[in-house]
C-alpha cells in the first residue's frame, strides 16, 4: 500500500517515505530535482552525454542511497554531494584520455560548426572561451565553481557539499579567477 503524500510535503518527508519504498514520494523527489541535478552534472562534466549518464546513474542508485539521508543537511545539499560522488566514481572508471577527448570533442565540433556557418557572435565566442577555460580546470576547482556560480550556493553550503572548509572554497574561487585571468592574458599576447 502506497503511503499518502502531497506535493506540498517537504523534501525530507518525501525522502523518508521514498526510502521506505513509496514510489510516489520518489517520483515527486525526482520531479522536483531532476532538472537541477542534470544541469549540475553537465557543469561538472562539461558534456551533455556524460551528464545524462551521471544523472541516470544517480537516479538508479538513489532508492538505495536515500536510506543514508539523515535530514541534517537540506535534501538539495545532500543531493549535490551524491552528484559530486557519482561524478568522481564515473571519472575513476574512465581513462583520463577518454574524459578529455569527450569534453573537447563536443566543444571543438560546436566551434567548427559555428565557424562554418558564420553564426559566432561575440557573446557566443566569449561563452566558448569560458567553456574551454573551465574544461582546463582541475576537477576540484571545477566542482567548486559549478556549485558557487552555477548553482548559486553560498561558500558555506558549497563547503558542506564538498566536505571541505569554507576557507578552502574561498581559496578555490580565488584560484579559479587567477587561472582564468592568466589564461586570458596569455591568449591576448598570442
Amino acid at each position: 500500500m502506497a503511503e499518502p503524500h502531497s506535493a506540498g510535503d517537504s523534501d525530507s518527508a518525501l525522502a523518508a517515505a521514498a526510502s521506505r519504498g513509496c514510489r510516489d514520494a520518489f517520483a515527486e523527489l525526482l520531479e522536483r530535482h531532476y532538472d537541477r541535478l542534470f544541469a549540475f552534472a553537465w557543469r561538472l562534466t562539461g558534456s551533455q552525454h556524460e551528464a545524462e549518464d551521471v544523472t541516470h546513474d544517480i537516479c538508479v542508485a538513489l532508492p538505495r542511497k536515500l536510506a543514508s539521508y539523515d535530514g541534517r543537511a537540506a535534501f538539495s545539499t545532500w543531493l549535490y554531494r551524491v552528484a559530486v560522488n557519482a561524478t568522481h566514481d564515473r571519472r575513476r572508471r574512465q581513462s583520463a584520455h577518454l574524459r578529455a577527448a569527450s569534453g573537447w570533442g563536443e566543444w571543438e565540433q560546436q566551434r567548427l560548426d559555428e565557424d562554418r556557418h558564420g553564426e559566432g557572435d561575440q557573446q557566443s565566442t566569449d561563452l566558448h572561451w569560458l567553456q574551454q577555460a573551465m574544461a582546463r580546470l582541475p576537477d576540484d576547482l571545477r566542482e567548486t565553481v559549478a556549485l558557487v556560480l552555477g548553482e548559486g550556493l553560498s561558500q558555506a553550503q558549497t563547503a558542506e557539499v564538498l566536505e571541505i572548509s569554507p576557507g578552502t572554497v574561498s581559496w578555490r574561487m580565488s584560484e579559479v579567477k587567477r587561472r582564468l585571468r592568466e589564461l586570458s592574458q596569455t591568449e591576448e599576447r598570442s
